[in-house]
């Protein structure tokens, strides 16, 4: 299954260089990213993965009938386009490599329906030195297009190792 290309992101996406920017960043707003539609055929490729084929996600038509009005993308899913969305909104230069580190919270304020578009915003609440490097913590939103609550909003953190 041949998945949509991604966005390219935006020109003011923020680039800092180094540990030095980066806690020199702390408090920077982030984004927004371009929109990102969700569809049915990205939802399918998810349960086909992860081997998640609940109804709610994969059954447009019982889906349908239920109290969302039609399928909705998995949670995780969601998730994970969080983290795709990390690239679209910081650049940090001059490091050896970044990695995911984990995440403090997670939360799925509102389901995202098969078709919605969503985009990611972030902020740099904290920073801190580790061994090698630099732990940022950036909170990570994935908003829904045309509604007022999001799909998803992630504590991240994130580690630029030297």
């Amino acid at each position: 299954m041949t998945l949509p290309p991604a966005p390219t992101g935006r020109a003011d996406r923020l680039v800092v260089r180094g540990s030095a920017g980066l806690r020199a960043a702390v408090g920077a707003v982030l984004g927004p990213t371009d929109w990102l539609r969700v569809d049915q055929r990205r939802i399918d490729a998810f349960a086909e993965v992860t081997g998640d084929h609940q109804w709610i996600h994969v059954d447009p038509e019982r889906a349908g009938a239920s109290a969302f009005g039609s399928t909705i993308a998995h949670g995780y899913l969601t998730l994970s386009l969080c983290n795709y969305f990390l690239p679209l909104l910081l650049t940090v230069e001059d490091v050896g490599m970044g990695i995911n580190y984990g995440a403090n919270r997670v939360r799925f304020p509102a389901p995202l329906p098969a078709g919605s578009r969503i985009r990611g915003r972030g902020e740099i609440t904290a920073c801190a030195d580790v061994h090698g490097g630099v732990q940022a913590t950036i909170l990570v939103t994935a908003e829904i297009e045309g509604r007022d609550r999001p799909a998803c909003v992630v504590e991240t953190l994130n580690r630029w190792l030297d």
